[in-house]
This record gives structure tokens, C-alpha cells and sequence, in this order.
């Protein structure tokens, strides 16, 4: 378990070490291997803006060894600093920075392929073609899809590439058969897969979140309410991965159930301090209000009325609220 504290600590080990290897070592590459796992393994404990500072101060540490390191410490270093802006970029998404997201993510990619890390280059492309589906931008998402695709090992990491990049885009586009195929290949892997954990893994309980949200944006509203309670059921509660399949599911019930629908994203507003809302969270809570405009019940009222007061996660001056 990580504390706020850790988060530093983990900055400072990595200071201490720059100081005594200026020029990089392998005991430098494996804390900063070790760094990496860490932010990754507890990306859900911290404030989106506070892990982002942590890990920013960190990947400079690193930035600093490399120049004078020989070329396997380097690519060492390198392929961490890789790891370390694919982090930031993630951050950069869930705190609705798209165009940092892009910028640390697409670093990300180059510093996979040149330092020959093929899970790196396959998740940032991932990454990429989340940011491009937020956006709308439908042949960016599903060509970073199928570039993910081309480089992502296979098992796990293909039935992550297939439910988080390339189905989303399907789906958007009308592509049903293929969105269809899709589910079908990932659930087929994911069913003897083993299942890693962290920012960088991929679980049964994301996975079907995947899906939930493609038979949303199918309208196949009873489907994506089924696999939303699944993601929910295999989520530890409470956390970003529980908020988000209880909010596709809330978008699911919307249409016949407006009440049920409302009530259940107060529950969540009222489980989940607002510096925890990441901003994926946000804009499913304001597609549920779009949806329910129209209803009566007293709980889309207050559901509207909690969105209002709702502070911004980044304040105007660019300072975590």
C-alpha cells in the first residue's frame, strides 16, 4: 500500500541515485525500472494532479544520466523515461489535457521503438487512439489501433489493444460486425489470460468495461447494462475503474430508467472526493445529465444541481484544485 508520502520518497531515492551516478549505472536503471512499477501499480491511489508532478520530477532526473551514460545504460534509462511519459500522458488525459496527452504519449511511442520495447510502442499507440476516440477523430483512433496492434505481443496485450483501442472506434463508426468480431477475439483471450494489474495491464474487469461502453455506443442498451454490472462485480468499489463501469451503467438505464440512473451517479458523486473525478468521469456524468434534461424525478434535479457546484479538477491558473 502506498501513502501520499511514498509518492515523493520514491521521487527522492531516485535523486539520491542520479547524484551518486551522474553519468548512470545499472543499479540507476533498475530503480528507475522500479519507480515505474510503482506509479504504475498505484496510478489509482493519488490525485490525477499530484501523481503527474511526481512522475514529471522524476522522468527529469532521469533525462539528466542519460547524456554521459554508455549506450546499454542509456537505452536503459531511455526506455524508462519511456514508461514515464506514457504515465504522463495518461495523467494528461485524465486531467482533459488532450494535446499534452498526445505530445508525452507519441514521445512515448518513438522512445519504444528506438529502444526496441515492443509492449511500450503497443500501449502507446493504445493510449493514442483513446485520445484520438475522445475527440471523435475516428481514422487516427483506428489507424493508432491497428499500429498498436502490429507491435503488441500477443495474449494479454493483444486482447488490450483490440478492447480499449480498436473496439471503441468500431463502434462509433457503425462497424458493428466488425465491433462483433472484436468482442469476440478479446473475450476468447481473455478467458485464459493472465491477468496484470497496474496502469499498464489490462483485467476482466476493464476489459468488460471495454465492451459495456462499445454496446452503449451500439444501443444495445440491456447488453451494456449486463457487462457494465460485470466490470462493476470484478472492480475493487470505489475506485476509477468502479466509478466508471457504474457510470456506463447509469448511461444504460437512462432511457427507461431516469430515476435509478440519477440515483446511482449521486452515489458515486457522493462516494468520490472531486480531485479524484477523472475527467473520463466527468464527461459520463454530463452525457447522463444531456440524457435525463427531460426527466421529471427529483434525482436528475439534484444530479444537475451537484454537476453545477462541482469544483474544476485544474483551477485557472493551472494549479491542482
Amino acid at each position: 500500500m502506498t501513502t501520499a508520502s511514498g509518492l515523493p520518497a520514491i521521487r527522492e531515492s531516485v535523486q539520491w541515485a542520479v547524484s551518486e551516478s551522474p553519468d548512470g549505472s545499472s543499479a540507476l536503471v533498475a530503480l528507475a525500472e522500479a519507480a515505474v512499477e510503482h506509479y504504475a501499480l498505484n496510478y489509482s491511489k493519488h490525485p490525477p494532479a499530484v501523481l503527474l508532478e511526481e512522475v514529471r520530477a522524476t522522468r527529469n532526473l532521469l533525462s539528466v544520466a542519460v547524456p554521459g551514460a554508455d549506450h546499454e545504460i542509456a537505452v536503459g534509462l531511455r526506455r524508462q523515461v519511456g514508461w514515464l511519459s506514457a504515465l504522463l500522458g495518461n495523467l494528461a488525459y485524465h486531467l482533459d489535457d488532450r494535446a499534452g496527452a498526445r505530445t508525452h504519449l507519441t514521445l512515448a511511442g518513438a522512445l519504444g521503438e528506438s529502444t526496441h520495447e515492443p509492449a511500450l510502442t503497443a500501449w502507446a499507440s493504445g493510449a493514442l487512439a483513446m485520445v484520438a476516440t475522445a475527440r471523435k477523430d475516428w481514422e487516427h483512433a483506428r489507424g493508432h489501433a491497428e499500429y498498436g496492434l502490429q507491435h503488441a505481443p500477443e495474449g494479454l496485450r493483444r486482447a488490450q489493444l483490440l478492447g480499449w483501442a480498436l473496439l471503441p472506434a468500431l463502434a462509433a463508426t457503425g462497424r458493428t460486425a466488425a465491433a462483433d468480431d472484436v468482442v469476440s477475439e478479446s473475450d476468447e483471450i481473455m478467458r485464459s489470460a493472465d491477468e496484470l494489474p497496474g496502469r499498464f495491464g489490462y483485467d476482466r474487469a476493464e476489459h468488460r468495461l471495454h465492451v459495456a461502453e462499445a454496446y452503449l455506443t451500439l444501443e444495445r442498451f440491456d447488453r451494456a447494462a449486463g457487462v457494465a454490472r460485470e466490470s462493476i462485480a470484478a472492480a475493487p468499489a470505489e475506485t476509477p475503474g468502479w466509478v466508471a463501469a457504474t457510470l456506463v451503467l447509469a448511461l444504460a438505464e437512462a432511457r427507461d430508467a431516469p430515476d435509478q440512473a440519477a440515483t446511482r451517479a449521486l452515489g458515486v458523486l457522493d462516494l468520490i472526493p472531486p480531485p479524484r473525478l477523472r475527467a473520463t468521469a466527468r464527461e459520463r456524468l454530463t452525457r447522463l445529465e444531456r440524457l435525463l434534461s427531460a426527466s421529471v424525478a427529483g434525482s436528475a434535479t439534484a444530479l444537475s444541481e451537484r454537476l453545477r457546484a462541482l469544483p474544476a479538477s485544474i483551477r485557472v491558473d493551472g494549479t491542482a484544485a
